[in-house]
């Protein structure tokens, strides 16, 4: 199993940018596509963004298309979310998570290794 660890979260204002980093220990890290998730208190976890093996295809979820930028450098075995016009409701845990394949799925059950989160909050 992929171990990821998740670094870059913390407090911004609203209309700010973060970066998130995660970091994966297996030399395979390349063939497989990567996703963001995000979990706000008392709701379920989202799909936020998803990245294939080779990078060439990115997905996004409608409320942050336009804002959020994921990137990989398989060289490094790092996946990256880069997060712009931040808001408010962007507040979550965002995880970092390792798919069983080498295609983007947008569905928690398609991915097999999850970081341990970090957190993102956006102050109006």
């Amino acid at each position: 199993q992929e171990q990821l660890v998740e670094s870059g979260g913390g407090l911004v204002q609203a209309g700010g940018s973060l970066r998130l980093s995660c970091a994966a220990s297996r030399r395979t890290f390349s063939s497989y596509a990567m996703g963001w998730f995000r979990q706000a208190p008392g709701k379920e976890r989202d799909f936020v963004t998803g990245i294939s093996s080779s990078g060439l295809s990115t997905y996004y979820g409608d409320s942050v298309k336009g804002r959020f930028t994921i990137s990989r450098d398989n060289a490094k075995n790092t996946v990256y979310l880069q997060m712009n016009s931040l808001k408010p409701e962007d507040t979550a845990v965002y995880y970092c998570a390792a798919g069983r394949t080498r295609l983007v799925v947008t569905n928690t059950a398609g991915f097999g290794s999850w970081g341990q989160g970090t957190q993102v909050t956006v102050s109006s």
